[in-house]
């Protein structure tokens, strides 16, 4: 209990100390914003800070915060480290840079934003690679919540005790349709939505329905974690500190590294570069740069506590351990985050009533971040060509393709999506947090831009070393070796930032 309750105290202190250090250096002014300079009623459109946080925070909270926290709690409580570290130093300042930066470069897209500070190849490796992944996040965050609601619809009971067997749960219908087939038509639902928040006006839908979405994520995150502290001081489900399992305890420790995997999956929990996709929707919106540290900074650390409870909550629910030992098998055969384990949680912590406004929250979280993201994608391809989207034809040409392709990803298996999403996820993080450092150094100080060159060398050698690790990238190369490569191009990148970017700066000063 207070290895979590000491992580939300330095969540907190990190948005008030350092985010100020970092807004400090940056230095946010008095120029007049995108949304001030030309309004269009569509996408650059004036939204107060409050509203414009809770946005910020829906779109980037996603499943990765639930799920990838609690499939990265399977290595035990040293995911507590990572998120709560890596949202402070890496995280928050990637999604405060990519932020400021747009609005900055009239609202730019992430891909314009890297092109400028990285040169032109590396904006057109972002533009495909950031369209990419925001199609995958949009499937990632379709099909997540449609399989939750179809398990919650279906289910219920038995999936939420365990009442029945897993075989026979997935048998069971409602109106005649099984959990997977309800999964189907309601991925269906969903992206109709999509296609609404797409292409309609910002303030129109995502403005209008995210407050009630934000009040259901709020009584989530506080019920879940609330419960779990109880429970522990109760005796009944006791929470494991960071110094009782500062070690790989997942059951398949030797085949599966805390590093890299850990740092890949537990995602948007701590630093997220489809976060660089979503920060600039809200740049095309805010009225003065002095709201940024509050509005991306600020969300991102909310993110993180978010993905603490769900870190702690998960151990301690699924602790299977006798006579005081702890053990993670349990979250383990589950199958770490997913519809299944959430649902179970939620239910089991708050019971059936609590558990709906909970469940709500969970399912908002992906949905208020998949509706973006294929927006995202939108504003990418319309930056990308100069294709104006005031009107509706536009953006109805851009949106139909990429919500086809959304649904078609959406028949491969999740596992498979999901895995592709997080290298993806964190190798753009990476680039975007390289682009800041380069922003940083040239046109604030030489040495400013290493607040965000050192969380940029340690996301480098994680995505590399992942890549060439990881199953599903193919190279399965032997462990060492990875992870020789992974560090080795991580220092590369860093003696390229130093020798091309820092020293010329240093020399004319």
């Amino acid at each position: 209990m207070y290895s979590f309750l000491g992580g939300l105290v330095i969540l907190v202190l990190g948005y008030i100390v350092y985010g100020s250090f970092v807004n400090h250096i940056f230095a946010p002014d008095d120029r007049k914003t995108p949304c001030v300079v030309h309004p269009d009623g569509v996408d650059y459109v004036p939204i107060t800070p409050g509203r414009a946080f809770l946005i910020q925070l829906l779109n980037i909270a996603g499943l990765g915060p639930i799920f990838g926290a609690l499939s990265g709690a399977i290595w035990g409580p040293q995911v507590y480290l990572w998120i709560v570290f890596g949202t402070i130093l890496a995280g928050a300042v990637h999604d405060y840079l990519v932020g400021m930066l747009s609005i900055r470069n009239d609202g730019a897209s992430v891909s314009e934003i890297t092109g400028t500070y990285l040169g032109g190849l590396m904006k057109f490796i972002m533009r495909i690679f950031s369209v990419v992944l925001l199609v995958m996040v949009g499937v990632v965050f379709m099909v997540g919540p449609a399989g939750l609601l179809a398990i919650m619809f279906v289910q219920g009971p038995a999936a939420a005790t365990g009442a029945v067997s897993a075989e026979a749960a997935k048998a069971m219908t409602l109106m005649g349709y099984t959990t997977a087939e309800w999964t189907k038509i309601l991925t269906v639902v969903i992206l109709v939505y999509y296609f609404l928040a797409t292409l309609l006006p910002i303030d129109k839908v995502i403005g209008k329905i995210y407050p009630l979405f934000g009040l259901c994520l709020i009584f989530m995150a506080i019920g879940i974690g609330g419960v779990t502290v109880y429970n522990h001081i109760q005796g009944t489900k006791p929470m494991i500190e960071l110094w009782e399992g500062l070690y790989n305890m997942h059951p398949k420790a030797d085949t599966t590294p805390i590093w890299p995997l850990m740092f890949i999956t537990v995602a948007c929990g701590a630093i997220s570069g489809f976060h660089a996709t979503q920060s600039p929707m809200m740049a095309r919106c805010l009225t003065s740069e002095r709201q940024g540290r509050f509005v991306f900074y600020g969300a991102m650390v909310a993110e993180g506590i978010i993905a603490l409870i769900w870190a702690a909550a998960g151990i301690a629910f699924y602790n299977t351990g006798t006579g005081g030992e702890f053990t993670t098998a349990g979250l383990f055969a589950v199958g770490g985050g997913n519809s299944t384990s959430v649902y179970q949680i939620s239910v089991g912590l708050l019971g059936p009533i609590g558990s709906i406004l909970a469940i709500l929250g969970v399912v908002a979280c992906p949905i208020t971040s998949g509706d973006t993201a294929f927006r995202s994608a939108r504003l990418t391809l319309a930056d990308w060509f100069k294709i104006d989207q005031k009107g509706f034809a536009p953006r109805l040409a851009l949106a139909l393709p990429l919500l086809a392709a959304g649904y078609a990803i959406s028949f491969l298996d999740y596992g498979i999506v999901w895995r592709y999403f997080s290298w993806s996820n964190q190798t753009l993080a990476m680039i975007a947090l390289w682009a800041g450092a380069v922003y940083l150094c040239r046109y604030v100080g030489a040495g400013k831009g290493f607040i965000a060159a050192i969380p940029a060398t340690f996301m480098s050698a994680v995505s590399i070393t992942y890549f060439c690790i990881a199953k599903e990238c193919y190279l399965e190369l032997p462990r060492m070796t990875a992870y020789g490569i992974g560090i080795g191009a991580a220092i590369l990148f860093f003696v390229i930032y130093y020798v091309r970017v820092y020293a010329p700066e240093v020399k004319k000063a």
